[in-house]
């Protein structure tokens, strides 16, 4: 580790053999669906998200030099399976990029629900980059960090940054990153989340977005209008025009579930509990709330609003689905070292 790099580092709270770190999920106002690359995670088209203050994940990697294999825990529990590999294959890249050998120890507490369509990925290996590039040694700049974060989930290089950030699609790993976006300064909007199911999908991400490639006939057009939303989007937000941002994002995820249902065979996320809180916003609106939908691939429902009246879209969307968890959040912060304090 470089001298400066390991002073930045110990100043944070990281040692020469062990760091911590916090990332926050996001969620994507235009859509990242489909990848053109699966070995490097190129994405089809270009999106552009807003980070969230709540349901964070904090990470602990520690090298464990005597170990022969490295060893996850995830929520107090030790990780087996596919979500054991897809953090060891990680740190292998990891390892290789740095020239080091050891192998580590990573320890996360994840708050928001795992596999259900609601960026879970994201802040885990925003996290995990994060930390693991301070034990190891590797250059911290944002733009390494969002490439690196790409290669463990695709939407984890967005969490590296708070507020909104855009991802570029690029075409190998040195052009494929996310940085952050302007936003007017006046903009204050929320996003409230209502979970419908905070359980596992039957059908992964991955899966999905593979058989919506391959089979939809719906997915090239999409993909080719997602470009014109983002142009939207991003005028929308240097306007601060939360209504046009919420048409905008709204147009952008019901397309892409439109794409899905069109695959072959169809890919359905969205349940009747989904459709009831879709309803309630459709509501909202015509009682003149400023109210947008957004859908990841999950049957979650987010809400996009003015901050203003978030409590009232929160409360319209519990009474019309009252088994359906409500949160409000609002823009968070971006990835970051934890320091002794912080922990």
């Amino acid at each position: 580790m470089r001298t400066e790099q390991l002073a930045r580092a110990r100043a944070a709270g990281a040692t020469a053999t062990g760091a911590a770190a916090v990332a926050h999920p996001n969620i994507a106002l235009i859509k990242y669906w489909g990848k053109s690359d699966e070995r490097l995670f190129l994405p089809r088209t270009d999106s552009l998200s807003m980070t969230l203050d709540i349901f964070p994940t904090t990470t602990r990697v520690r090298l464990a030099p005597d170990a022969d294999q490295d060893t996850v825990v995830f929520n107090g529990e030790q990780a087996t399976g596919e979500a054991a590999r897809r953090i060891t294959a990680f740190l292998e890249l990891v390892r290789e990029r740095a020239g080091r050998a050891e192998r580590a120890v990573v320890d996360t507490e994840n708050t928001v629900p795992t596999g259900a369509g609601l960026a879970s990925s994201a802040s885990g290996f925003a996290a995990l980059a994060v930390a693991a590039t301070a034990v190891y040694g590797l250059d911290d700049d944002p733009r390494s960090l969002s490439r690196l974060a790409r290669r463990g989930s695709g939407s984890a290089s967005r969490s590296i940054f708070g507020d909104f950030a855009v991802w570029h699609a690029g075409t190998d790993d040195l052009t494929s990153y996310a940085e952050p976006v302007d936003a007017a300064a006046g903009l204050d909007p929320a996003l409230v989340v209502a979970v419908v199911n905070a359980g596992p999908k039957e059908v992964s991400s991955r899966a999905a977005m593979r058989r919506t490639v391959d089979t939809s006939p719906l997915f090239e057009p999409w993909a080719v209008s997602s470009k014109d939303d983002l142009v939207d989007m991003r005028a929308a937000l240097i306007r601060g025009d939360l209504d046009a941002i919420g048409e905008i994002a709204e147009r952008n995820a019901l397309g892409m579930h439109a794409t899905m249902l069109a695959a072959r065979p169809a890919v359905r996320y969205m349940s009747p509990a989904s459709l009831t809180v879709i309803d309630s916003v459709l509501q909202l609106r015509r009682d003149g709330v400023a109210a947008y939908v957004t859908m990841d691939a999950g049957p979650n429902v987010k809400v996009l609003c003015p901050r203003a009246d978030a409590d009232r879209v929160a409360t319209a969307v519990r009474a019309a689905a009252p088994d359906v968890a409500v949160h409000i959040a609002r823009p968070g912060p971006g990835a970051r070292l934890l320091t002794e304090d912080d922990r």
